[in-house]
């Protein structure tokens, strides 16, 4: 059920674009959607992203579950109210009480308690744009994404939204370079994106903070962006891979990672100018990924896989998960735990290495 709600979101099947409905507030829809319902099993259904509200842990997915952790992911509770049963696909918090969350039928929500009670702010199913990601900035600023490069922008926490195109400058991808996996086939991609609709059209996936006022997206069809003015301006970076992808990590020193579809993992030392393949030791989509600390990161992702790097991730260990149910995100909850997101729900899992773990490195 993970891998087809993720294609579903991600959009790694697509048809041509819906047509453009106006914005539309929740009290302009015609049929408000029913509230979510408590399950006495809420923690164990499908998850598909999770954030820190403060100490709190919130994870959010099908049928508008959210779920709250205060004891950093050894139990969950339902939320109180949730004014939506869309699949939730991203989460973020703003500070330890103000949180946004985004879904299908181009759902916005927010809350103003660390996510026990959520209003909705935005909806528009008739759209058929589901939002796949939200970033929670300095300040009050919110940026919501979505398919066929629907982008939102918020400057009060949440509570008011306008829709603004998406327009990357293309930038010419370089040369192939000794070491480096950039090729020149990645300009026709470039050139398609800003030959077509404002972003190509493309969806996106995911939006991540990096430093220096520094935006990343994660997008279809290899696309990727960065901002270098928290998301007023995009360029388009040289991709190394025509696939999805559907995260991007920043790493110190301009490191950064990205990674997508059957496995497929990148390391860049320039800020994406140039990258480098990472041999990851399995073909399952990698869906999400988390520093733990000093040099130390973690990807999980389809088929029970969990990727563990002490070395700035240029190289991994596979700790594959004897459940093999498909993970989609994580957070680091400290000591050799994390407190991961999927089709069996929230729960918590070992990073220590156990006999049999395999070493990704050349």
């Amino acid at each position: 059920m993970l891998v087809a709600a993720l294609l579903l979101a991600a959009g790694a099947t697509r048809g041509e674009p819906p047509p453009q409905a106006p914005l539309q507030s929740s009290q302009d829809a015609e049929q408000p959607p029913r509230d979510a319902e408590p399950a006495r099993l809420a923690a164990r259904g499908l998850l598909i992203a999770i954030a820190s509200a403060g100490q709190r842990l919130v994870a959010v997915g099908d049928r508008g579950i959210i779920v709250l952790s205060d004891d950093r992911g050894a139990s969950w509770r339902q939320a109180d109210h949730v004014p939506s049963q869309a699949l939730l696909t991203g989460v973020c918090f703003l500070d330890s009480a103000h949180g946004v969350a985004v879904g299908h039928d181009e759902l916005i929500l927010t809350t103003e308690d660390a996510g026990r009670n959520w209003q909705r702010a935005h909806y528009a199913p008739q759209a058929q744009r589901p939002l796949l990601d939200v970033w929670c900035g300095a300040g009050a600023t919110v940026i919501a994404v979505g398919a066929y490069s629907a982008y939102f922008t918020s400057a009060d926490r949440g509570a008011s939204w306008r829709e603004v195109k998406f327009m990357p400058v293309a930038m010419p991808a370089p040369r192939a370079r000794h070491g480096t996996a950039v090729a020149d086939a990645a300009a026709p991609s470039v050139a398609a994106a800003s030959a077509e609709a404002p972003g190509g059209g493309f969806h996106l996936n995911r939006i991540v903070s990096g430093a220096d006022r520094r935006l990343y997206i994660a997008g279809e069809a290899g696309h990727l962006y960065a901002s270098d003015d928290w998301g007023a301006s995009w360029r388009t970076l040289p991709s190394p891979y025509e696939g999805s992808l559907f995260g991007v990590l920043p790493l110190p020193d301009q490191g950064l990672l990205a990674f997508g579809l059957r496995g497929h993992l990148y390391r860049s030392a320039d800020a994406g100018t140039s990258w480098q393949p990472i041999e990851t030791g399995t073909v399952a989509m990698l869906t999400g990924a988390a520093p733990l600390g000093g040099r130390d990161i973690a990807l999980v992702g389809l088929s029970g896989v969990v990727l563990v790097s002490h070395d700035d991730g240029r190289s991994f260990t596979l700790l594959q998960q004897a459940d093999h149910a498909g993970l989609s995100a994580l957070a680091s909850v400290g000591g050799e735990k994390l407190a991961v997101v999927g089709e069996g729900g929230a729960k918590l899992i070992s990073l220590r290495i156990e006999t049999g773990a395999r070493s990704t490195a050349p």
